[in-house]
């Protein structure tokens, strides 16, 4: 999808994600020691707020405008004295990231589902702006999810499963710290669905 084709999906609905954080990113970034994070493709910002009111400093970056004016409102509304902690911008995800090389101690992709070429840009640049040690935390409807899974993109192409994103970090300096397929129970009219997740946490290596 196109910035403008977001801009519109963002402008017809009051919030188009969960208010609350993803359940794995959650999970795996909980434990961690607050420090500098990146959220790439943030949307409006519903894992860069909870971030922030850990005490993580947040750069949080989607390439839609409407989503980044949202999230600015919602942050506004729900951080108080930490609104500080977070800047929302526009950027591209396959564009270097904002603040320069080894900035960040985590880069978060979050549902950012792009075609594999566009994808492996965006790994590449979220390894790259982390510092030695960081780690690139990766949550992903997985292609697994078509056939047996609920809900999510139709297209294979922007889905993937855990080797996939193995595969697209090949030659980058990282080590595999977690792989694989969760369950994600979602609430939908006829009942409890249950969707298929990729979670990756991938940490840079010196």
């Amino acid at each position: 999808m196109k910035a403008s084709d977001w801009d519109e999906r963002y402008a017809a609905h009051d919030l188009v994600w969960s208010a609350e954080p993803n359940r794995f990113v959650a999970e795996i970034v909980g434990p961690m020691t607050p420090g500098r994070a990146l959220d790439v493709a943030a949307g409006e910002g519903r894992n860069a707020i909870w971030m922030a009111q850990q005490g993580w400093t947040v750069v949080a970056a989607d390439y839609s405008t409407v989503a980044v004016e949202r999230m600015r409102s919602l942050a506004a509304d729900r951080l108080g004295d930490d609104l500080a902690r977070l800047t929302p911008l526009v950027a591209d995800a396959t564009q270097p990231a904002p603040g320069g090389p080894a900035a960040y101690d985590l880069a978060l992709l979050s549902y950012l589902q792009l075609p594999a070429p566009e994808w492996r840009q965006a790994l590449r640049e979220a390894v790259e702006a982390v510092r030695p040690g960081g780690r690139v935390v990766v949550v992903g409807h997985a292609g697994r999810n078509l056939a047996e899974g609920w809900g999510g993109p139709g297209d294979r192409s922007v889905l993937y499963d855990p080797d996939e994103v193995l595969e697209r970090a090949d030659g980058l300096p990282v080590t595999v710290e977690h792989s694989g397929i969760r369950e994600r129970p979602v609430d939908t009219d006829e009942g409890e669905r249950v969707a298929l997740d990729t979670v990756v946490v991938l940490r840079r290596e010196a």
